[in-house]
């Protein structure tokens, strides 16, 4: 259903691999909390999770809207992009700020698949969004850092070999800006899984597998510190507008699939001795959900267009973010209510992907915060908090 010409050969093998992962398949997933093993084997081996990847590198060395593509394909074929998206994009802080010698050692084994690098530690019970109040501590000790504390919401983090952790290298004293004093290490965890880090999973209403992780004296080695110490509050910040965008386009894929469930099921449905899709009280939230859509999918293209341009697009990556976010909910109100009944069975996939696309106003950003980040940096509002 897509409205893009671009990447038309991209996405129509995309959505040629995601054929073969039926609703049957996320279903049984979803009843076991289940991580979807062979699907993301599958994307890793096609290159699907590499495209951002350089080509020097082993991957594809496409565009953030390659990237986008792959995702709201997935999306819109009734998959679960959440298992493997950060896949993407987590890798950028190595690419972006790591030294020649850690691109070398990991990139080409993330392109290839022998490594993956899904989890991402930043946020801690305590802190939430405030990343600058996070008590994770990383104090050097010869040439290893000795990492304690706790992180929160790291999703993957079972499922990942490598993890980004940002950690307080610098306590914070009066005067300093709360943010100064964080770096980024890149963790092991196949070497620290039970010598200081203990992953606990965390039941959630979606199958997204997230856990929180605690660190004891876990020894990392300085080496795997990336850029400068004290300057990782910086560069997590440049990968937060392309997470951002990716996940709306995540969204448009979602509120696509919902659209054409409801306007097939309108279609074929007959109550009263005609297609419910005649009445209005029917048809008109799914014109209303479809128009809503093309909104926030326009929204996704600016913010590429500019991220791509080199530009900062702060404010349009947010609001992508957070108007997909909102299309993708009312599409799944909206698909549940047309179904009536069967919108609520699991038979119909329709209430998993309603659970899986409700995260998005929460996550990785809240509404709240778009809404507070809009008021000040585009219309010079005071600061709310």
């Amino acid at each position: 259903m897509s409205n893009d010409p671009a990447y038309s050969d991209l996405r129509e093998a995309v959505s040629k691999l995601c054929s073969k992962y039926p609703g049957e398949y996320w279903r049984k997933l979803d009843r076991e909390m289940a991580y979807p093993t062979e699907f993301v084997e599958e994307l890793t081996a096609a290159g699907w999770l590499s495209v951002l990847i350089p080509e020097e590198y082993g991957g594809a060395g496409l565009p953030l809207s390659a990237a986008a593509a792959v995702l709201e394909e997935m999306q819109s074929a009734g998959c679960n992009g959440g298992a493997c998206h950060a896949q993407m994009y987590t890798m950028g802080t190595v690419l972006r700020h790591g030294s020649e010698s850690q691109k070398q050692k990991y990139l080409p084994a993330i392109a290839s698949g022998d490594l993956r690098l899904q989890a991402f530690g930043v946020t801690e019970p305590s802190s939430g969004t405030d990343t600058g109040a996070l008590k994770t501590t990383a104090k050097l000790d010869g040439d290893h850092f000795v990492v304690n504390g706790q992180k929160i919401w790291t999703s993957r983090a079972e499922h990942s070999d490598l993890m980004i952790l940002l950690a307080r290298t610098t306590p914070l004293q009066e005067g300093m800006k709360k943010t100064a004093g964080l770096s980024v290490i890149l963790v092991d965890m196949r070497e620290a899984l039970g010598n200081g880090l203990t992953i606990r999973p965390i039941r959630t209403m979606m199958n997204h597998a997230t856990t929180e992780v605690f660190f004891d004296n876990l020894r990392v080695p300085a080496e795997n510190l990336i850029g400068e110490e004290g300057k990782g509050f910086r560069y997590i910040l440049t990968g937060m507008n392309a997470e951002r965008i990716l996940i709306a386009a995540e969204c448009v894929g979602d509120a696509k699939w919902f659209i054409e469930r409801a306007t097939d099921y309108a279609k074929d449905r007959h109550v009263f001795g005609r297609a419910i899709g005649q009445n209005q009280g029917i048809q008109f939230p799914i014109a209303k959900a479809y128009a809503n859509m093309r909104a926030s999918e326009l929204m996704v293209n600016e913010a590429l267009r500019l991220y791509e341009a080199g530009g900062n697009p702060g404010a349009e990556a947010n609001m992508a973010k957070m108007l997909a976010a909102d299309a993708s909910f009312e599409a799944a109100n909206m698909c549940i209510q047309t179904h009536g009944g069967f919108g609520f069975a699991e038979e119909f996939d329709i209430e998993r992907k309603f659970r899986e696309t409700r995260l998005y106003q929460t996550a990785p950003i809240s509404t709240n915060l778009i809404l507070s980040y809009l008021s000040e940096h585009v219309l010079g509002l005071p600061r709310s908090y």
